[in-house]
């Protein structure tokens, strides 16, 4: 959708001609009916989550700054991604003028770049802080959020070519459409590419390198306290030693969130970049069938998920929401502070292994 539109009225005039052949009406009401679905579902569950963290800002740990801001993310894309593409669908043409139209393919690909780009530092973060966890401990705490400031620059950023591809142009007699104009022959194909590896396979790749290395510590942790439980069998469990069984819970918490988040978003965005770059390199792909149309739109599924990731993994889904935006609610404290908690504890216990040695 990003740069194409579902229905293909966004590819570039070096395509097809938009009055060659008529849409498929049929299509076009599934189109309608998906994207209605997607953005009702999107826009309630962030919006929920997103007003429940905002009434706790100033109890939210590091995790949860994260999540707030991957809401923000994905309420970019519900608005300025799925609505603008729903009333497209609608029309059949883009209705407004041209600065409406640079601003939707912009605010587009901004949503794309955030919610991927927001994953990724928040997968960084639980790296830093089960990786390098006396670093973390010593970071003081800063006004501004670092790794959130510099996944919304990126996004911001990157995006700024879509206001130079795109405009409102005529596209036959009396006919506006929002379309892109590219170098022929090569220009669709690089900037397919180009878009797919910076919001799609070199993120991926960067997660990927994290979890691994985040499961590996966690390995060894584990290794490190069966040793110390069969030496600690016979004797009363300490203060300390509950702490560092209550760290590996937090730990093995908090990456499963980020590896279900990860998975989720691989498993919605792949067939999306896909199908688009099979598109570009192949002139024999079946780009007006309905499994590439339905493709390039289960991609958006990506906002609904992300919510309920975070509640089901908060428990009591869907409950947890509810209460969430209650304001009396003095038990929904208990984790507020899982990420110092288990920051610090790890520096405890990494300290006395150091000490014992």
């Amino acid at each position: 959708m990003a740069w194409f539109s579902a229905n293909n009225s966004n590819i570039s005039l070096e395509s097809r001609q938009p009055g060659d052949r008529p849409r498929d009406e049929s299509l076009a009401q599934v189109e309608i009916a998906l994207l209605a679905t997607i953005f009702i579902t999107a826009g309630i569950l962030n919006f929920g989550l997103l007003l429940a963290l905002w009434k706790r800002r100033k109890q939210l740990s590091r995790m949860r700054v994260f999540v707030f801001h991957l809401c923000v993310a994905d309420l970019v894309v519900t608005f300025f991604q799925v609505c603008p593409q729903l009333v497209w669908d609608i029309t059949d043409r883009f209705v407004g003028p041209d600065i409406v139209c640079r601003a939707v393919k912009y605010l587009q690909v901004v949503g794309m770049f955030a919610s991927t780009y927001m994953i990724v530092v928040m997968t960084i973060d639980r790296y830093q802080a089960i990786c390098n966890p006396m670093v973390t401990f010593q970071r003081r705490r800063a006004r501004w959020n670092g790794p959130v400031c510099a996944a919304w620059s990126v996004s911001l950023l990157g995006s700024v070519p879509q206001v130079f591809i795109f405009s409102r142009v005529e596209i036959a007699p009396g006919v506006y459409d929002c379309w892109a104009d590219f170098v022929k022959p090569w220009g669709l194909k690089a900037y397919v590419t180009w878009t797919t590896l910076v919001i799609f396979v070199l993120p991926i790749i960067t997660v990927i390198v994290c979890q691994v290395r985040i499961c590996r510590t966690l390995q060894i942790n584990f290794h490190m306290k069966t040793h110390q439980v069969a030496e600690a069998v016979s004797k009363p469990l300490s203060s300390r030693a509950s702490s560092v069984a209550g760290v590996s819970k937090a730990r093995v918490k908090t990456v499963k969130m980020t590896v279900v988040i990860v998975l989720v978003y691989i498993i919605c965005w792949a067939p999306f970049f896909t199908v688009q770059l099979w598109s570009v390199w192949d002139a024999e792909a079946p780009t007006e069938t309905a499994t590439f149309t339905i493709l390039m739109l289960l991609a958006s599924l990506n906002s609904c998920a992300n919510p309920c990731i975070y509640l089901l993994f908060s428990g009591k889904l869907p409950k947890r929401l509810v209460a969430l935006m209650c304001i009396d609610q003095p038990d929904l404290k208990e984790s507020i502070q899982e990420d110092a908690t288990m920051v610090s504890s790890l520096y405890i216990s990494l300290k006395s292994l150091s000490d014992s040695r």
